[in-house]
């Protein structure tokens, strides 16, 4: 029994760095050569566990082969689109112009119930509504309304926003987030003078803490009271 919980941890902290290796992409966003070798992975990774006598190698030997097998798949995919298309296939254009493509459809074995329901989700409800409906070949549909139906953005009201920059934690549970302070141009000692300005007064006091480049701050504490305040450079 004991080695058996050993294999376990052993194999699972193995797969868990093979999948970190792989790559950050969601489940939903795996390409068909990704979901096929995380479903190889998981298979494999459990021959050793089936019983006491079969050696670890038979897990981590096959997982080492696969994850090698996606990286040379990838890098041989970056470089030749025809290797890209074999594995990953191409987009496929399902409504062109306003126009519904039903050979296109009937091609991919896409019915209309599918394609509603994947509207629906990207917030369109009249499928009138839609200009362009491109399924990629992660099984996502990408959509782009007619004009006049589209939201309207600053630059068509020749509006120009201000641009605040990338907007970071800077406490988390009580705990000051230096590194990222320092992304943002401001040091600890501002963070803990704008403390002092507040109800909260210390890092420990507060749940978290927002900072856009503006030294804009958002803060909640433990208690669900909200304050804002400004960060100084000095």
């Amino acid at each position: 029994m004991f080695n058996v919980i050993i294999k376990t941890a052993i194999i699972y902290f193995f797969v868990m760095l093979a999948v970190r290796l792989m790559g950050k992409r969601q489940a939903s966003q795996l390409q068909p050569f990704d979901l096929i070798i995380a479903i190889m992975i998981a298979e494999v990774a459990s021959t050793p566990m089936d019983g006491t006598g079969t050696p670890i190698t038979f897990g981590l030997v096959p997982i080492i082969t696969l994850l090698v097998l996606h990286n040379v798949i990838a890098m041989v995919s970056m470089k030749s689109e025809r290797v890209r298309a074999f594995f990953t296939g191409r987009p496929s254009i399902v409504i062109h112009k306003g126009i519904l493509r039903q050979k296109e459809l009937k091609k991919l074995d896409y019915n209309l119930n599918d394609l509603i329901e994947q509207l629906r989700a990207k917030d369109v409800i009249d499928i009138r509504d839609v200009y362009f409906a491109v399924l990629e070949t992660n099984g996502e549909l990408s959509v782009m309304l007619h004009p006049e139906k589209r939201a309207v953005q600053p630059c068509d009201m020749q509006l120009v926003p201000p641009n605040n920059g990338f907007c970071y934690d800077i406490i988390l549970d009580g705990k000051i987030k230096p590194r990222n302070l320092q992304k943002l141009g401001f040091s600890e000692k501002a963070l803990e003078s704008l403390l002092r300005k507040t109800k909260m007064k210390r890092a420990r006091q507060v749940l978290i803490a927002t900072s856009d480049e503006t030294g804009s701050v958002f803060l909640q504490d433990y208690h669900g009271n909200q304050e804002a305040g400004t960060l100084g450079h000095g």
